[in-house]
């Protein structure tokens, strides 16, 4: 006996929701690299941007943490974030020798114009949507981000870090020497 999941239409159903929450997933992140390509940014340091700026600041111990960046690295990203207008370091008011990560507030209304087009389209959509459903969806907003935060964090520590420098390759010169080709 076939269940109700079995049927054809079931099955046409949760491909068509599949491609629908991919096509949601594609949109988000073009509007993210839309957003960073805008602000002059990478993508990195648009995710580190609004890492900052929604937490007010932080130390770049945390922001290495939360970005999944080296220290090394992110050290780099804050020097261009610094460098943009975006950010800048300053003393920890309760530990001297620590420093602060923060956003600098005239930057935060270039930041506003860059995400304004989105957060409108977007309240345009919501607002379709009765105060129960809103809520729905703002339950699977809070949900889904630590879900997301999970599955990065699992990709991270299932995934080797890829190498810098270019791989050199094998390839038989013209003397036929087979030494390595490092063009």
């Amino acid at each position: 006996m076939a269940t109700p999941d079995a049927t054809p239409d079931a099955t046409a159903d949760r491909t068509d929701a599949h491609l629908i929450f991919r096509q949601y997933l594609d949109a988000v992140g073009l509007q993210g690299l839309a957003g960073a390509e805008a602000a002059g940014l990478h993508t990195s340091e648009w995710y580190a941007l609004s890492l900052i700026t929604l937490e007010g600041g932080l130390s770049s111990g945390e922001l290495a943490a939360r970005t999944g960046l080296t220290t090394g690295a992110t050290t780099r990203l804050i020097d261009r974030l610094e460098r943009a207008g975006y950010a800048r370091r300053a003393a920890d008011v309760n530990d001297r020798r620590r420093v602060i990560v923060e956003p600098v507030p005239d930057a935060l209304d270039r930041i506003e114009d860059i995400v304004g087009p989105a957060r409108r389209h977007i309240s345009d959509v919501i607002s379709g949507y009765t105060p129960e459903q809103q809520a729905l969806l703002f339950d699977y907003f809070a949900r889904a981000a630590p879900a997301f935060r999970a599955a990065t964090e699992e990709i991270r520590q299932n995934t080797q870090p890829r190498r810098s420098k270019t791989a050199t390759r094998t390839r038989p010169s013209a003397q036929g020497s087979g030494g390595p080709d490092v063009r």
